[in-house]
């Protein structure tokens, strides 16, 4: 069984993702953190982040590999484990950039496509998880939030790090990477048609994991 899980920046999704897959014991895929890895490796290589050339180049010659015998799975980038380096603010802002280059969203669609072939029970969070890369799931979710709520939330983690927090421009950033996401050519950001919305604003972590578990052991009953 595949589980997908879409939806914009903020709204929980590698968390509830993490934590399904955790207690169903299926495998986690965080796409996320694979667009942020090229981004990593594109700031490496000092990439014109405005060229999407550029970008495609340095993505061709980043090789990411999860390491799914841990939780939650751990990812290289050309052998180098980075998974601590990837939720800073600067390579959070490089993957919005990587994540409307086209060239980029094939190279990366067809590893998570491979993935899922290599792992068959597999809880995938993203933005075209539904709609693009797993469009035949035999379950889909698709999470929300308000853009208050999720740039307090993306304001919490950073606080967590030691980072200095300006909410106002976090909540700026995350609307305007919202309207990017859903323009873009390739994969745009889209609730799939048979997918279960879920509004976390006002929701618990164990409330939104146990509707999402309840869905996939009912799924299970059924074959």
């Amino acid at each position: 069984m595949i589980i997908t899980i879409d939806g914009p920046a903020g709204t929980g999704k590698s968390t509830v993702a993490q934590t399904v897959a955790q207690e169903l014991g299926f495998d986690f895929l965080d796409t996320g953190a694979m667009y942020r890895a090229i981004g990593l490796a594109a700031l490496r290589r000092h990439t014109n982040l405005e060229d999407a050339r550029e970008i495609s180049y340095a993505a061709k010659l980043a090789k990411i590999t999860f390491d799914f015998s841990t939780q939650p799975p751990g990812i290289s980038l050309n052998g180098e484990p980075v998974g601590h380096l990837l939720r800073a603010g600067d390579t959070t802002q490089a993957a919005s950039f990587v994540a409307v280059v086209p060239a980029v969203r094939e190279i990366l669609v067809r590893q998570q496509q491979e993935i899922g072939v290599s792992r068959p029970n597999l809880v995938t969070e993203g933005r075209d998880q539904g709609t693009v890369v797993f469009p035949h799931a035999e379950l889909k979710f698709y999470l929300d939030a308000t853009p208050v709520e999720r740039a307090r939330r993306r304001a919490n983690q950073l606080r967590s790090r030691g980072e200095v927090v300006d909410i106002a421009h976090l909540q700026t950033q995350i609307m305007d990477r919202d309207t990017r996401d859903a323009k873009r050519a390739v994969g745009p950001l889209a609730i799939p048609k048979d997918s279960q919305v879920i509004d976390t604003s006002s929701l618990s972590l164990r409330e939104v994991v146990d509707q999402i578990i309840t869905r996939a052991q009912e799924r299970r009953g059924q074959r």
